[in-house]
């Protein structure tokens, strides 16, 4: 396992009686679990598909010292509830919404992994920005120039035929470091916790890249947009195109890249932060 990574979750194991998890009751009635570290600004944790809110444990572990930490498990993942419905954008992007009122907080800092990007600006589209006082993007397209490449078009039957071989394979290459195999059994494990058409539902996205692109350049609120390579074009260009924006590439990380690189990660989240939360 990667040395920053042993110290990293080691130290949030030290840390984790400090720890509060809470949880709350969508307006679908759905058990949504998160948990709350440190006190300050209140930074909001949205993971990525199937992923459990406990992969940010660099992160939670960090950033709680100066900041008030909450970690979400969105619905039908880590501690939330397996709900019967609601896996998609709108849905997922109102359940963020009902946190941050149950937070009791003016405004947030927004981060999100991965599809957590696209939960992250489908609330900014679907309700504003008036409770956001910044968005840390990390990983997914956000509709700029130039598209991503598509996949290969069998994941879905993959996960169908395969499923647990093909969630193991998909956690595996996340990371571009070698984690622990316990490391990655368990997040396997936790992955398979979302019901196989949830997950395929979850991955249904129905709005178009302009929708991404208008949510972020609808929003003037401080952007951070944190990617790998493949990402690298469209980093540039909303780095050139839109104010308030930093952002960074992480050329020699996986997909997790907070996880793979934590305190490169977490230094640049804490410059950033300082410099747009004063």
């Amino acid at each position: 396992m990667h040395a920053g990574l042993v110290l990293a979750l080691l130290a949030a194991a030290m840390s984790a009686t400090a720890a509060k998890a809470d949880e709350f009751l969508s307006s679908d009635g759905v058990r949504l679990h998160y948990s709350v570290q440190g006190a300050g600004e209140t930074i909001v944790l949205v993971p990525g598909w199937t992923m459990p809110a406990s992969i940010w444990a660099p992160q939670i572990d960090y950033l709680s010292k100066r900041y008030r930490v909450v970690a979400f498990d969105p619905r039908s993942q880590g501690e939330s509830a397996i709900a019967r419905g609601g896996h998609n954008m709108d849905r997922r992007a109102q359940d963020i919404g009902e946190l941050i009122e149950r937070l009791g907080v003016p405004r947030v800092v927004l981060a999100g992994w991965s599809l957590g990007v696209l939960e992250a600006l489908a609330y900014v589209r679907a309700q504003g920005d008036a409770r956001v006082s910044a968005l840390v993007l990390v990983d997914n397209s956000v509709g700029e120039d130039p598209p991503p490449k598509p996949g290969k078009g069998t994941f879905f039957t993959r996960l169908r035929n395969e499923r647990a071989k093909t969630v193991a394979n998909f956690v595996r290459e996340m990371f571009h470091s070698a984690p622990s195999p316990a490391y990655l059994d368990a997040l396997a494990a936790e992955a398979m916790k979302t019901p196989l058409e949830a997950s395929i539902d979850l991955l249904t996205i129905k709005q178009s890249r302009e929708f991404w692109r208008a949510a972020i350049y609808g929003t003037a609120k401080p952007v951070l947009y944190v990617v790998t390579p493949r990402l690298k074009g469209q980093a540039e260009n909303l780095q050139r195109k839109r104010p308030a924006t930093r952002t960074a590439v992480f050329e020699g990380a996986g997909h997790a890249l907070f996880v793979d690189e934590p305190a490169r990660f977490n230094t640049l989240l804490d410059e950033f932060l300082a410099e747009f939360l004063r």
